[in-house]
């Protein structure tokens, strides 16, 4: 399954294949994340309407998180044992399954086909988390930040059209039969399938088995998914800047889902309409991939704790003006940008550190296994955040996320 590479492994061969590479990755990103979008505002909604029962919908709500989790390490496992094209290709794949399976809960109010399709659309988010490391395979050093938040910034274009598949979803019902929400996951469920099919046409060479063969690795034997986890549990025990990294991601991953996962509840409740509420998070969005360059850019430049400390500053700003202005859709609006951003500074910051640092020998596994914790811690803030809602407010929970906040303060600007 390995790909053929250039007979020559030398820095030209590598430039080019990471041209290629970067070509073919920016066209997936734009049509995947499209597929992905739709979950945040379209899924939530849905899983509300269909259990009728605010706990089985909390649960729901994170089920697609839960899902970026699951996939997170077995997509890099694939990617250390047979190349990036295979795990991102059989990753959206997996993720056109569960739109589709959507599209069936969505027509006939099923709880179980919801479910699980929320669990396999998640995989399109691991897949679309792993390509912003795929963008740093064959990256000189000085510029694995640029080339990783170039990956990150084009997924924006799909991510803000995803969470507005309401309206179109809306057309196709009317023509069809089909329910709104059951017309945007066909949406959907037809780009996540066009998206595993360009990487897997096009993602020839392939970057991670280019650097191993550049960088003089052996074809690896297969490895158990523990013995993989064992070297990845060992790299970050030794690993200072790694483990840093890692908290970092974490971090931001969960103060960003939490109030992200329960905005569209929140407005829904304010009376916003489905319009209003896709319109949000696509602006979130936006706020999340839009600065991405400039993010990598300052990296570079400036280093990882000055960038990851701004990012903190953006956060705490979003979080505070969501706790004293939660009932004014102005407000939540402008708290969904600035989370949105500061999600931005720390996750591409942390991701570009942890792919300078990380050993070549764990490269993918790790990158699966960082990406996989943040989507498992994540999901569980996203659960927790739904009972913290209904038992407290939106401002409540929204002070508990600065909270969450202090020790990555504490790493970054007090201990070096």
């Amino acid at each position: 399954m390995k790909e053929p590479i250039p007979s020559t492994t030398g820095n030209l061969d590598c430039a080019s294949v990471q041209r290629r590479t970067m070509a073919v990755l920016v066209i997936m990103q734009i049509v995947g994340t499209v597929g992905v979008g739709v979950a945040p505002s379209v899924g939530i909604l849905l899983a509300s309407e269909v259990t009728q029962n605010e706990a089985w919908a909390g649960l729901a709500r994170t089920a697609s998180t839960l899902g970026a989790a699951l996939f997170g390490l077995p997509l890099g496992n694939l990617a250390a044992q047979f190349g990036r094209r295979f795990a991102l290709s059989s990753g959206w794949w997996a993720a056109a399954l569960g739109s589709a399976m959507l599209v069936v809960a969505a027509q006939f109010s099923l709880v179980v086909p919801l479910f699980v399709g929320l669990l396999l659309i998640g995989a399109g988010s691991a897949v679309s988390l792993q390509a912003r490391f795929a963008a740093t395979d064959l990256a000189e050093p000085a510029h694995k930040g640029r080339a990783l938040s170039l990956v990150v910034w084009v997924g924006m274009i799909g991510s803000v059209l995803g969470p507005n598949l309401g309206v179109p979803g809306g057309f196709i019902g009317e023509r069809t039969g089909l329910t709104v929400y059951a017309g945007a996951f066909l949406i959907a469920a037809v780009c996540l399938a066009v998206a595993g099919l360009i990487v897997f046409a096009l993602l020839r060479p392939d970057p991670l088995v280019t650097l191993q063969r550049a960088s003089g690795i052996e074809a690896r034997k297969p490895e158990s998914m523990g013995a993989r986890i064992r070297k990845v549990m060992q790299e970050l025990s030794t690993n200072r800047p790694a483990r840093y990294a890692v908290i970092a991601i974490i971090t931001a991953q969960v103060v960003m889902v939490a109030i992200m996962t329960m905005t569209p509840v929140h407005m829904q409740h304010m009376g916003d309409s489905i319009t209003v509420i896709g319109f949000t998070i696509s602006l979130h969005v936006a706020g999340m991939y839009a600065l991405a360059p400039l993010v990598g850019y300052l990296n570079d430049k400036f280093g990882t704790r000055p960038t990851i400390a701004f990012g903190i500053g953006i956060l705490v700003a979003s979080l505070s003006i969501g706790a004293a202005w939660p009932e004014e859709t102005g407000g939540v609006i402008t708290s969904l940008i600035l989370l949105g951003v500061g999600w931005s500074f720390i996750n591409v910051a942390g991701s570009a550190l942890f792919s300078r640092v990380v050993s070549e020998e764990t490269r993918a596994s790790s990158q699966g296994g960082v990406d996989a914790l943040s989507n498992l811690f994540g999901a569980t803030a996203a659960f927790a955040a739904g009972p913290l809602l209904i038992l407290s407010s939106f401002s409540i929970l929204s002070l508990i996320a600065i909270v969450v906040l202090l020790p990555l303060a504490w790493l970054t600007l007090v201990r070096r």
